[in-house]
């Protein structure tokens, strides 16, 4: 039995620590912050509202499913899963706005009242996608991401073309749809991942698979509810968790870890994984002559945006708004350039607004609404109040203009949270919120490597390494390195 420390305690941390206490080891979780859980961390006020502080979207619900089974637990044991029905709204220029329905008829119905013949080219787009989830999904996330010969999977190699991983997203879509806000629905998804839909692979397009046919669903009480069924599950095996208790230093000797540096004191260990952010265990945690990668390659790296977030609490309901709010009634291309090109406060924000209220009866008091507005930014931004109030300023115009009421007139709560909360609650290279950009160059083996190649007993796990940004990713990491560690420790 070894004793295995992990860094981190989100998704990846959880998943990690989980596995590996089922395979016998003692396993102990640090934690810096006060609560687990990373970037889904929850918050309650004393008025009554509880807020998510990252993930929303329940997207690829098989990944939960296929996790929890191998515990032997259905997600149905462990939280209430519900199908968002229509799965989010998008608004438009003049204040048009389209409800995507979970029906699939009635969405093929909604692209062809759109654009004419496009409910067909919906169809061959999705047989497209699905392949693509099937291989993407079931195949190529599970790779460590070490060696290309990984790759030699003979339904890979026959389907290489058809995975269009050097085929550009915006081509791709554009093939099938002309209509700009078919388009725009198609390539929303891309906005997250961290790179303009002309950098990103076709590959991509599994997501609107994931979006448009397996559902978006809401585990009732919010995405807590994931970390505490991965907590239960990680504490049935003996899991420990320690949490207040930030990382000073990664004690190596001889080319292995021997210890941690935990609130002054020495933790011994066998091996460390870190769930943490890559970027600063390499260049805080660790001496330099240990390090995986240089200063340079770090600031060559193409990263997914940071965001401005607000939550919010209102005394009031309302009228029209659904779970999930996307405002795209501006141009997507220039926030876009924004993010990536000029890395600068957008001038004209795409943002979204998610209403868990509307689904969830406890996460605000009767008769008022939990909200959270997102826009997405460039990383390493420079920030101030006034500058943050300028864009809630918009946003609340724009949800006026959309739903009829003015927020501000009905404040209970309102937080920010911004790049320098990133940095300084997860330690988030550049205040990134998303991990890597999903570029071509950023892609399975082209990512930071889950094994330190000088230091024999540490790994890496999470948003910053393989498979990449997003929950359903992040709980993959957590069992890829898990099986790495498994298959050092035989």
């Amino acid at each position: 039995m070894a004793k295995i420390c992990i860094v981190g305690s989100g998704f990846s941390g959880l998943s990690s620590a989980c596995y590996l206490s089922k395979a016998g080891h003692e396993v102990h979780v640090f934690e810096k912050n006060l609560s687990i859980g990373g970037r889904a961390r929850q918050f309650e006020t004393e008025n009554g509202y509880k807020f998510d502080m990252g993930p929303s979207w329940y997207w690829m619900p098989n990944v939960f499913e296929n996790f929890f089974k191998d515990f032997n637990v259905a997600v149905e044991d462990l939280y209430d899963l519900k199908l968002l029905d229509p799965s989010f709204d998008i608004v438009f220029p003049e204040n048009e706005k389209i409800s995507i329905p979970e029906n699939f008829e009635k969405l093929c119905e909604l692209f062809e009242g759109i654009e004419a013949g496009s409910s067909k080219k919906l169809l061959e787009f999705l047989d497209e996608a699905a392949y693509k989830y099937k291989i993407g999904m079931e195949k190529l996330i599970y790779s460590p991401g070490i060696s290309i010969l990984e790759f030699l999977d003979l339904e890979v190699i026959k389907g290489v073309f058809k995975l269009q991983v050097f085929t550009k997203f915006s081509t791709h879509v554009r093939k099938y749809f002309s209509n700009p806000k078919l388009i725009a629905l198609m390539e929303f998804p891309i906005l997250f991942l961290g790179a303009m839909p002309n950098n990103t692979p076709a590959l991509y397009s599994l997501m609107n698979f994931a979006a448009l046919k397996l559902g978006t669903w809401y585990p009732i009480g919010g995405f807590i509810k994931v970390i505490e069924a991965m907590e239960s599950i990680a504490k049935i095996y003996k899991t420990q968790f320690h949490l207040n208790s930030a990382i000073e230093k990664i004690q190596i000797e001889s080319g292995k870890v021997q210890s941690l540096l935990v609130n002054g004191k020495q933790i011994s260990c066998d091996v460390v994984i870190a769930s943490a952010d890559y970027h600063h265990i390499e260049t805080k945690l660790i001496d330099a002559k240990y390090r995986n990668y240089s200063d340079k390659y770090w600031e060559n790296r193409f990263l997914a945006p940071s965001c401005l977030i607000f939550y919010i609490g209102i005394n009031t309901r309302i009228e029209n708004i659904n779970h999930h709010t996307l405002f795209f009634d501006e141009d997507l291309d220039q926030h876009a350039k924004d993010i990536y090109e000029q890395k600068r406060w957008p001038k004209k924000p795409l943002f979204y607004v998610c209403c868990p209220s509307r689904t969830d009866v406890d996460v605000a008091p009767i008769g008022h609404e939990n909200l959270f507005l997102l826009m997405p930014i460039a990383t390493n931004l420079e920030e101030d109040e006034e500058l943050k109030e300028s864009y809630f300023n918009l946003m609340v115009l724009r949800i006026k203009k959309q739903f009829g009421i003015n927020i501000k007139n009905h404040l209970e709560y309102k937080k920010s949270y911004c790049v320098k909360d990133f940095k300084m609650d997860y330690n988030s290279f550049k205040g990134n919120a998303y991990g890597l950009a999903n570029t071509l160059n950023q892609t399975a083996i082209f990512k930071p490597k889950i094994i330190n190649k000088k230091v024999k007993n540490l790994f890496y796990t999470g948003q910053l390494t393989v498979p990449g940004p997003g929950v359903p990713p992040s709980i993959i990491s957590g069992k890829i390195v898990a099986n790495q560690v498994l298959k050092t420790l035989k």
